[in-house]
């Protein structure tokens, strides 16, 4: 993390940063976005001196960042699972203060034209699966796999990809009987609809199975920059999940996967034929992926965005070099013409009478 700079006055840091607690303040004018149940602000660790996270929701009788709270404390040994400082119940609000990270695999999609390349998206499946396998063997399911719930870090965490928002998340092993909880139907639908499973849909609980096949989806989306039921339009959100069911239901993992190489199918028709209660095979999933990689180059976790990155900070270097270049040439110029000046002021001059005095 970075090192927390403003540049605003002591008045404006009074105004709009305000004191948590001895440790931690909130800037309440950076909002940085929003998750499933609050607003997320930047703030300060005061002890640290570095920029951090904070979650917001109202006070209210069920806090749902509690819930968040508890489920990432579980979670803290996990890779690519955010740090957290606290959780914090106040008299209008409660807050959940957190690691600050970077981008979100969404928004670097958008600022790439909606275009990665195949082994851009090879390494962002790999490590999704990574952090989802870490998730499950803590006894959650996380129902939410979206592209804007996956971030990366930030300076030398840079080419990790975190997962975040588990406002959404259950456990699908009971804490009491350490047994899978028991298939159900007629649940709602949980999750962001672009993304979820055919079994969600249904209306059937979810499991494991349907983590992978929201990451099937995710990454198809990635490959080809849309998803045919995107952009439906209905009268109510009931009419839309029911036409995004129905386009799921008749356009075949091949027809949805034109154009793409055989990983993405076979990743969708691999998660629709889990079981409720079945493992995910994510070695094999993860083989799968490192083999793609591997065809078409190493596996360094050298996104896109880091090559453009680089591409963007050289152009720079470039220009500040050609840039001071022009400045000394200019300076050489200015002083050829000053030496000059001077020499043919000298020549210029009256030479003295030679008749002695």
């Amino acid at each position: 993390m970075t090192s927390y700079s403003t540049s605003t006055t002591s008045s404006q840091k009074e105004e709009n940063e305000k004191l948590l607690d001895k440790n931690f303040t909130i800037i309440v004018n950076k909002q940085l976005g929003k998750g499933g149940f609050g607003q997320i602000y930047l703030g300060r660790n005061l002890k640290e001196n570095v920029q951090i996270a904070i979650k917001v929701e109202e006070n209210g009788s069920r806090s749902h960042l509690y819930a968040e709270y508890e489920i990432l404390k579980s979670l803290q040994d996990g890779d690519g699972i955010p740090h957290i400082y606290k959780y914090r119940q106040g008299h209008k609000h409660n807050y959940l203060i957190m690691e600050l990270l970077g981008k979100s695999i969404d928004k670097l999609f958008s600022e790439n034209k909606k275009n990665f390349s195949f082994k851009t998206i090879f390494q962002i499946g790999y490590q999704m699966i990574q952090r989802i396998e870490f998730i499950h063997s803590s006894g959650y399911i996380h129902r939410d796999i979206k592209p804007g719930n996956f971030v990366i870090g930030r300076n030398e965490n840079s080419k990790k990809i975190y997962i975040i928002d588990f406002g959404l998340s259950k456990r699908y092993i009971d804490k009491n009987t350490n047994k899978h909880i028991p298939y159900r139907e007629g649940k709602g639908l949980t999750g962001t609809a672009r993304y979820v499973s055919l079994f969600t849909h249904y209306g059937i609980e979810q499991s494991r199975r349907d983590d992978i096949e929201g990451i099937a989806y995710n990454l198809i989306y990635l490959a080809k920059g849309k998803l045919p039921w995107q952009g439906v339009r209905t009268k109510n959100k009931k009419e839309k999940h029911k036409k995004i069911m129905e386009s799921k239901i008749q356009i075949t993992p091949e027809k949805l996967c034109e154009g793409l190489s055989g990983e993405f199918v076979s990743l969708l028709k691999y998660a629709r034929e889990l079981e409720f209660e079945e493992k995910p095979d994510y070695k094999n999933i993860k083989k799968m992926f490192k083999n793609s990689i591997n065809k078409i180059g190493i596996m360094d976790w050298e996104f896109d965005w880091n090559k453009n990155k680089k591409e963007e900070d050289s152009k720079e270097e470039e220009k500040s070099e050609k840039s001071q270049k022009s400045q000394n040439s200019q300076k050489s110029q200015k002083s050829h013409k000053s030496k000059n000046s001077q020499k043919s002021q000298k020549s210029q001059k009256p030479e003295k009478d030679g008749k002695d005095e």
